[in-house]
């Protein structure tokens, strides 16, 4: 089992100050496995994907990527993480394929590797026809695309999302929405998805609910909603973080 494991979490704490924003938090994603994190405003969720990307030094508890350490493996264990930041990250005044060109260089690529990927990416995605437009050109659920085809062209095992959909408007949400979940089925990948937003959680995901810096729920969405007697995920996540919404 532990060879599946994507991302490990084990009794991580971290405080700003006097301000302790993740409370010996763990958990572990599985290849293949896409994990929805759901938590109110001030819970931890960017300090736990500031963590997760070294961003920020871990000064309590171990996190592993592909059984990397991530404190002292660091170079191994993020060439197996891919990012999609909820603010966009790409060049404006550059192309699709110069954005997606300078990311495979950093992670060495050739280029007739880097080729062969940003063709196969673009073309899952719809994209492949726009490649040489500026980004500046297209729309918002377009540049999340090229985002997405951007994170994925080194193959990593661990896709972290941070509330890619924002300001999306529905059919592109939901075209996102339902790209990724295929993405982890047929490519066994793993994800960590942030969001505030239950219609993007599907049945067989699986829930972290994150309140006051501590887990509040960590299971299958049947078993998140067994747990705190509710129909619908919206009510157990009220139920569980009603003291921080208080």
């Amino acid at each position: 089992m532990s060879a599946a494991i994507a991302l490990s979490v084990k009794d991580v704490s971290f405080s700003y100050g006097n301000k302790k924003a993740l409370d010996q938090v763990s958990f572990s994603i599985l290849a293949g496995e896409c994990t929805l994190l759901l938590g109110p405003n001030g819970a931890g969720k960017s300090t736990l994907f500031s963590l997760i990307t070294r961003l920020y030094d871990t000064p309590e508890g171990a996190i592993q990527l592909s059984g990397y350490d991530i404190k002292k493996q660091t170079r191994l264990a993020l060439a197996d993480l891919g990012i999609v930041f909820q603010q966009t990250t790409l060049d404006m005044d550059l192309s699709v394929q110069q954005n997606l060109n300078y990311h495979a260089a950093l992670h060495g690529m050739s280029s007739q590797l880097a080729k062969q990927r940003i063709q196969e990416e673009l073309e899952r995605l719809n994209l492949y026809e726009r490649r040489h437009e500026k980004v500046r050109q297209l729309n918002g659920g377009h540049k999340r695309r090229v985002e997405i085809a951007r994170a994925l062209l080194h193959k990593p095992k661990l896709l972290l999302l941070d509330e890619p959909t924002v300001g999306l408007d529905v059919p592109s949400r939901q075209a996102i929405v339902s790209y990724v979940h295929q993405l982890a089925k047929e490519q066994k990948l793993a994800v960590l998805w942030a969001s505030h937003l239950m219609d993007e959680i599907a049945s067989d995901d699986h829930l972290l609910i994150l309140a006051k810096g501590k887990i509040k729920a960590n299971g299958t969405v049947e078993q998140v909603l067994q747990s705190t007697n509710s129909t619908k995920v919206e009510d157990a996540f009220n139920h569980l973080t009603q003291d921080e919404r208080a």
